[in-house]
């Protein structure tokens, strides 16, 4: 919603109309930064499931989090200048990364029980438990 609505204003900032794609640069930035948060939004839900149902919920909870905050770092970062975004970007995609391995595991463990019988479960819910706060260091 604060990206639609960032859209909107600066639409009307510039042109006096309600979303007229031709306008100013500052324009352009905010829409290119709304789509790019668009287009990565479905990716991010379809890991950050994954890894909640497969693997462990709270460190997907905390990492899914982490992801709305640096997607919206990479928002503001991309008003100002596009080298601004980029921590947000890399660190997105570093979230990302640890959603998907989440769910690797989580695969994983399915698979070894399934034809195995061993079950990690409690060790694959420990190592990301711990690994879920090195989420913060960016």
């Amino acid at each position: 919603a604060f990206f639609a609505n960032k859209v909107e204003h600066e639409s009307r900032h510039c042109n006096g109309k309600v979303l007229q794609r031709q306008g100013s640069s500052s324009f352009d930035r905010v829409y290119t930064a709304n789509q790019n948060c668009g287009h990565a939004y479905p990716t991010f839900l379809a890991v950050l499931w994954c890894a909640g149902l497969l693997c462990s919920q709270a460190p997907a909870a905390f990492a899914g989090l982490m992801y709305l905050f640096v997607r919206q770092k990479y928002f503001v970062g991309y008003l100002g200048e596009r080298t601004q975004s980029t921590p947000g970007y890399l660190f997105g995609k570093r979230i990302i990364l640890f959603l998907f391995l989440m769910s690797v595991a989580g695969i994983l463990n399915y698979y070894l029980i399934f034809f195995f019988g061993s079950d990690f479960e409690i060790h694959i819910k420990t190592i990301t438990s711990a690994i879920s706060p090195l989420l913060l260091i960016p």
